[in-house]
């Protein structure tokens, strides 16, 4: 039996401590509430070949092909394959899917059609609120079984002794530093939208464990591919506006009235989500920066408040009745396909060390995730990496993704003491500079500017917020960075210099710290 420390409670955390506890000692700490996380604001759903009229193969091709020629292809039939059993066992943990009660379909589950999929393969829960219906059912789940959970612990960094993993340094609820030891940890601490000034993501994402990895040596891939989700609420907050919503009928409309994305792309509205966005984007560029409107009222609003309950909720909150008039969206950073490194099991370059969920890089995503694939991958891999635990060594060559060798940086981590002419900076400066500069369109001038600025740029302190800056900081040179690397354009990767694809660029790029810092070496 080992001791194994799980960050983060969201679909990837709670499956691995669930799954992980029949045979070992588990430690479960989040930052916040043991219920927020981004789990909790997926609307869309969860995408799996559970019906006789699709299949996995088909699931692959979709997956492949949104990836733009960066998918890993074995991690991608893992994904799709085991795919089904793992949401059928999330029904038997008491997720509720929403179910079709029309003539003919005896209550089956109901079933969505999402962009760039082939077949209507995504299901949803309440509606909208699918994320939240997992969120519910698997930490009844986990309180229900013998998990010991730190709620309000930040973890500050991980703990390195011999070059293994052995635990990590953290802030307890009553503001006092500790290490929380184990035989193995577990990073499912999300994503990094705070990042950018527009992002669906809550206040929670910012990076905390692709940034403590990197500092402790593990390889990192695909960081300059941040997906833009096409449609958020243009409202303070950006509430999200699910794809399913224009997956079920709803259209885009510029000033005029009328719909442009047919004239970007002949599945229009349904194109995948880089080229939707940017096509929003450029629509917004011709009318002055206005936001673009989302016309849903051909469903009617008997449909909407049935099948999207929290966006009219989000709508009429803001005053807007989205079944009598167009409401205005616009894009916002919603998921990083890159981050930590692993295998088909979870497992990262450095012993002792997970990681599942979206602060893993699998190489399913490639460069652009597939809508509905996030929980699906959370699932389909924490469940893998709760059977692995037993064994933490990593493989020889789980990091380079099929096709070649990758691009790899050595440059030292970025340490949190002053720097000479160093500047302090601002979360919202950090923000807007990534918005402007590495957001939905990059240029040589633009990234070499960010690059620059953010080098002048230190983050010192100990406080939570200050420490989640120094990680967001380390973050945003390393995308920076990657985006300065890749000359092409590549699924959410768009270079106005470079707006094609080029072959030589058909691989992943790798980030390692040459330097561990800081120097962990505790005493255990």
């Amino acid at each position: 039996m080992a001791r194994v420390v799980v960050v983060g409670t969201g679909i990837a955390g709670l499956v691995t401590a669930y799954r992980a506890s029949k045979h070992h000692e588990v430690i479960l700490i989040t930052k916040a509430e043991l219920a927020e996380s981004n789990t909790k604001y997926a609307q869309g759903g969860i995408a799996a070949a559970l019906f006789p009229d699709d299949s996995v193969a088909s699931h692959v091709a979709d997956t492949v092909r949104a990836g733009a020629g960066l998918c890993d292809t074995e991690m991608v039939e893992v994904l799709c394959g085991e795919g089904p059993q793992r949401v059928r066992d999330l029904i038997a943990l008491g997720v509720e899917f929403d179910r079709d009660a029309s003539v003919g379909h005896r209550g089956e589950l109901a079933r969505g059609h999402e962009a760039a999929h082939s077949a209507r393969r995504v299901i949803h829960a309440g509606g909208d609120a699918t994320g939240l219906a997992i969120e519910v059912a698997l930490v009844r789940a986990v309180r229900a079984i013998a998990v010991e959970v730190h709620e309000h612990t930040f973890m500050r960094d991980l703990v390195v002794a011999d070059g293994r993993i052995v635990g990590v340094d953290v802030i307890g609820p009553d503001g006092e530093g500790r290490v929380v030891a184990g035989d193995v940890v577990v990073l499912a601490s999300g994503g990094a939208g705070q990042l950018y000034s527009h992002t669906t993501n809550p206040a929670v994402a910012t990076g905390d464990g692709i940034a403590a990895a990197y500092r402790a040596g593990a390889a990192l891939a695909d960081l300059e591919f941040y997906q833009f989700h096409p449609t958020a609420l243009a409202v303070p907050g950006s509430p999200l506006v699910s794809e399913a919503v224009r997956g079920d009928g709803a259209v885009l409309l510029d000033d005029a009235g009328e719909r442009f994305m047919l004239d970007v792309h002949p599945h229009g509205e349904l194109a995948p989500r880089d080229v939707v966005a940017r096509g929003i984007s450029a629509a917004m560029s011709q009318q002055g920066g206005a936001p673009v409107r989302l016309d849903a009222t051909a469903l009617g609003r008997e449909y909407l408040a049935e099948r999207f309950p929290g966006i009219t909720r989000s709508c009429l909150q803001h005053g807007l009745d989205w079944a009598v008039e167009p409401v205005p969206v616009t894009p916002a950073a919603h998921y990083s396909m890159g981050g930590i490194r692993t295998d088909a099991w979870g497992r990262t370059s450095v012993p002792g060390l997970f990681a599942v969920g979206e602060v893993a890089c699998t190489g399913v995503h490639g460069a652009n995730r597939l809508a509905s694939n996030s929980l699906l991958e959370s699932l389909v891999f924490a469940w893998r990496a709760a059977d692995a635990l037993a064994h933490p060594e990593p493989l020889e060559t789980p990091f380079i993704p099929q096709g070649a060798e990758p691009t790899q940086s050595t440059e030292p981590a970025q340490n949190t003491e002053p720097a000479q002419g160093a500047t302090s900076f601002t979360r919202s400066e950090l923000q807007d500079l990534m918005w402007t500069h590495a957001g939905l369109e990059r240029s040589a001038a633009g990234l070499q500017l960010a690059k620059s600025t953010l080098a002048r740029w230190t983050a010192a302190g100990d406080t939570v917020a200050q420490l989640e800056d120094r990680n967001l900081l380390d973050l945003a040179r390393l995308v920076v960075r990657a985006a300065i690397c890749r000359e092409e354009s590549r699924g959410a990767h768009y270079r106005v210099d470079f707006p094609e694809p080029r072959p030589e660029f058909a691989h992943s790029f790798l980030w390692t710290a040459a330097v561990r810092t800081p120097a962990l070496e505790a005493a255990l």
